[in-house]
């Protein structure tokens, strides 16, 4: 997870605008994120939380402004960027043919793996010991949610970003995450979170960013 030792790890985004058909959702938005941080994003449905999270994901471009990891464009350190990044988006992206283990395999490999943890304990750790081995497609909605969520446990990455994560769990699959997040932020990670969910995660840098 090196940078090459010349900017420490950060996410920054420098006004940004963002605008869907006729209507501007947010314009001149800025934030900054390091390690160890924890940036909730908050607003009711139609404010632009998503389509915030995929500009900061490269996966959406902004109207205007500019989104800089590590100090560059990441329009222009794509590859080192994504690298440095996992995002759970609302399609929790769990192939329904493949099992638990499966989906988790293919997540790690496509990523850098953590080496100090196995899929049968990522597994284990999200609630999910005993289903590695059936079709995701019979597993329950929070179920399969869990399958996605173990994959930031086999990958090492430095930035998450998660919408709604708590979609879809229970009240023990909300500790979860949330101890999840604390044990990120704990190693230097850092986290933007869009959510409607109270998020208890003590001793943490959290930043709140409101959209209306």
């Amino acid at each position: 997870m090196s940078n090459g030792g010349a900017v420490p790890p950060s996410l920054e985004a420098v006004g940004i605008e963002c605008e869907r058909g006729e209507r501007v959702l947010f314009s001149g938005l800025s934030l900054s994120l390091r390690p160890g941080n924890l940036m909730l994003i908050e607003g009711p449905n139609g404010s632009g939380k998503t389509s915030l999270l995929r500009i900061l994901c490269g996966l959406a471009q902004p109207s205007g402004g500019v989104v800089r990891w590590c100090g560059a464009d990441i329009n222009q350190a794509r590859d080192q960027f994504r690298a440095e990044l996992i995002y759970l988006g609302h399609n929790h992206g769990v192939k329904g043919d493949l099992t638990p283990y499966e989906n988790l395999r293919i997540a790690r490999d496509l990523a850098c793996a953590k080496q100090d943890v196995t899929l049968d304990e990522a597994l284990d750790a999200v609630g999910l010991a005993g289903f590695a081995d059936v079709p995701a497609r019979t597993l329950s909605a929070g179920q399969r949610r869990r399958v996605a969520l173990a994959r930031l446990l086999v990958t090492q990455v430095r930035l998450w970003v998660l919408d709604e994560p708590f979609t879809a769990l229970d009240t023990r699959g909300v500790t979860l995450v949330e101890r999840m997040l604390a044990g990120h932020l704990a190693q230097g990670g850092m986290a933007v979170v869009s959510t409607h969910h109270p998020v208890a995660v003590a001793e943490v840098d959290i930043v709140r960013l409101e959209l209306s």
